[in-house]
């Protein structure tokens, strides 16, 4: 194999997860074409494309942002899931129960994987924020 990326263990399973992905998009409604089947398929391919793009990057910290990118890419298509999921656009939950494992899977080696080449980044996480609703504007007749 020529590339790099050929033998990194992550690239192969993403290029399973991949099949998975496109035989659940396969089955969804016609009515899905250019919503959902398209967008799993797209957020799929670009796990794959990401850990390929990544590895030819020039430092560590380069391939590492690429990991990133490919693991909000494969979220994103865990969120697909679900969305496919709660609306039943498939006859049987298996397939998605199959990719979801998969996925879990996957996210596990790309983020252990993300720490090995970069382990002195400190990556980080948005804050949670807590949502309120603000208070209702004060009509001027009524002060």
């Amino acid at each position: 194999m020529a590339f790099k990326f050929e033998n990194l263990e992550v690239w192969k399973l993403s290029v399973v997860y991949i099949d998975l992905i496109y035989a659940i998009a396969d089955e969804l409604p016609r009515s899905e074409e250019f919503n959902l089947k398209s967008q799993i398929k797209r957020a799929a391919t670009s796990i794959a494309l990401n850990i390929a793009e990544g590895s030819m990057g020039q430092t560590d910290g380069e391939q590492a942002r690429f990991l990133g990118m490919a693991i909000r890419s494969l979220v994103e298509t865990v969120a697909c899931q679900q969305l496919i999921r709660h609306r039943g656009l498939i006859s049987s939950n298996q397939p998605l129960d199959d990719a979801y494992n998969q996925a879990e899977e996957l996210s596990k080696k790309l983020h252990n994987f993300r720490k090995a080449i970069n382990p002195q980044q400190t990556w980080l996480r948005e804050d949670p924020i807590e949502y309120v609703t603000p208070p209702a504007p004060t009509s001027p007749t009524s002060q």
